[in-house]
């Protein structure tokens, strides 16, 4: 009689936070079991139904948003979305027969991991944040296990079910990053202290408007500059922040290990997976967390490193006043660069991905 054909559904989605980890996932799945199918289910009108078939996966579309808490009207189509996503979920469920169904946060993943442990399947969530979104905290009591990137999350979650395990990060970064001088050249630059400033692919509108006001500062005083700008911002910097020696910017950074490589220090969003990155090339960082994100996770992951010793934090409202001191007084800081790098680097987590697959294994 044939092997009966293993099969794993995934949903994640509405930002790259969610999206990418999952995809990390299914590609290690993927490497473990080639013949497996594996499927996505993301909410039919976010950035997981482009994201997902670019990397090669099937996904299927649920009808479903979040709660808009400051407008109660945009919520009147909320209860008969969710009754359409959890029938549909139902069926896709059905088709399937998955081994285990696997979430990573965002609306969709709600509606199939809810009808997953409804009919009966194993079921685990993956949180990246150090303050859960309200979709994992909801079905954390559901769930056969759920892997965290944060110490501490029992506060949120049953105890029994966390695992340690970390945040996927991108494979290139695992590896030993290119050399200093190669990764300075490819971008132009020579060799003296560099700061790489991320706002994220979209871009930071504030990030990128302190750094618009101190860059030539920064320049003047010695150090490079590599700005990932952030595709919406790019065209208008363009045309504001004249081409000069020591400034390399882009809308998007394609080769994310020079990068880092070239980088002694980095101004960033707080996002998981950048801090999750940040620990594994062993960064000092200035965080700057959006307020603009639910739950104001990014500052609690900030508070994180901070309370650590491993990172310094920003607030967004003080940039314009705190922003140019604190990079130069850390650039012209060796001692303090290393201390930071030092701390981010005991908590470093290379090997999430395999960890979160392991633990996947257990239930299959």
């Amino acid at each position: 009689m044939p092997e009966k054909t293993l099969s794993f559904l995934l949903s994640g989605g509405g930002t790259g936070g969610h999206i990418f980890p999952a995809l990390s996932i299914a590609d290690e799945l993927k490497r473990r079991y080639p013949n497996a199918i594996i499927h996505f289910v993301g909410a039919s009108d976010r950035m997981e139904m482009e994201k997902v078939p670019a990397a090669g996966y099937s996904i299927t579309g649920l009808w479903i948003s979040g709660i808009n808490r400051s407008d109660g009207w945009k919520n009147i189509s909320f209860p008969l979305k969710l009754s359409s996503s959890l029938l549909k979920s139902i069926r896709i469920l059905t088709k399937y027969k998955p081994a285990v169904v696997i979430g990573t946060g965002g609306f969709a993943s709600g509606a199939l991991l809810y009808s997953a442990h409804w009919l009966g399947h194993k079921t685990l969530i993956q949180e990246q944040n150090s303050f859960p979104g309200i979709t994992n905290k909801w079905l954390a009591p559901k769930v056969n296990s759920i892997c965290v990137a944060f110490e501490g999350l029992e506060k949120f979650f049953p105890k029994s079910k966390i695992q340690l395990t970390g945040n996927p990060i991108r494979k290139e970064l695992i590896n030993p990053l290119p050399l200093r001088s190669s990764a300075l050249q490819s971008f132009g630059l020579i060799d003296r202290p560099t700061l790489l400033v991320l706002g994220g692919s979209l871009g930071a509108r504030n990030l990128n408007k302190a750094v618009k006001q101190i860059y030539p500062i920064i320049i003047e005083a010695g150090f490079n500059l590599i700005w990932q700008t952030g595709k919406l911002y790019i065209e208008d910097l363009k045309k504001e922040v004249p081409a000069r020696k020591g400034l390399f910017m882009e809308a998007f950074l394609q080769d994310m290990s020079s990068a880092y490589s070239a980088a002694d220090l980095v101004l960033s969003r707080a996002g998981a997976g950048t801090l999750s990155e940040l620990a594994v090339v062993e960064k000092a960082a200035i965080l700057v967390p959006s307020p603009n994100v639910a739950e104001d996770h990014q500052t609690k992951n900030a508070e994180a490193l901070v309370q650590k010793g491993a990172a310094l934090m920003i607030a967004e409202r003080d940039l314009e006043t705190d922003l140019e001191s604190c990079l130069l007084d850390l650039l012209r800081n060796e001692e303090k660069r290393k201390e930071l790098s030092k701390a981010i680097s005991e908590m470093a987590m290379p090997n999430a991905t395999k960890a979160i697959v392991d633990e996947i294994e257990k239930w299959i």
